[in-house]
């Protein structure tokens, strides 16, 4: 049931992004620390957690520097998606800026759903740069507990 919980993302495949850092890391030693592969620019995608309790899932996700309204929280048929953009800071005039490491861009996690939850329950807290989402499992799907009379 692992395999449900995980986030799913768009884009390259991970391990095409590791082969392509590690590529870019050995050419920086040739070339300086300004190249860049023409594969294109690696998306944003913010970093996500899923842990499940008997009476509830619980997703964090980190969205630093961020504010409430530049992202979306929605349930659909079973999954919850966190939708947003994050903007690229311009830059300033008179600085020479030597390395960018920080992605920017729109972005879409995708977290299929292990069991039913009560939609009406679910609750979302954002504080210094995490969002966390709480979502209560339905009253059917969690565990109860019968007594044994003897």
């Amino acid at each position: 049931m692992r395999s449900e919980i995980v986030p799913r993302t768009s884009g390259l495949l991970r391990p095409w992004r590791r082969w392509e850092r590690e590529l870019e890391d050995l050419m920086e030693r040739f070339t300086g620390p300004d190249f860049r592969l023409p594969f294109g620019e690696e998306e944003f995608a913010p970093r996500m957690n899923v842990a499940e309790t008997d009476a509830q899932v619980e997703v964090t996700v980190d969205l630093p520097g961020m504010k409430p309204e530049e992202f979306n929280v929605e349930l659909k048929n079973g999954e919850l998606w966190v939708t947003g953009e994050r903007k690229e800071e311009k830059e300033e005039k008179g600085k020479n800026v030597h390395r960018v490491e920080r992605h920017y861009g729109e972005f879409r996690r995708v977290v299929t759903l292990p069991t039913p939850v009560d939609e009406k329950k679910v609750t979302a807290d954002y504080h210094e740069g995490v969002l966390k989402i709480t979502l209560p499992k339905s009253e059917a799907v969690k565990p109860k507990h019968i007594e044994v009379k003897t």
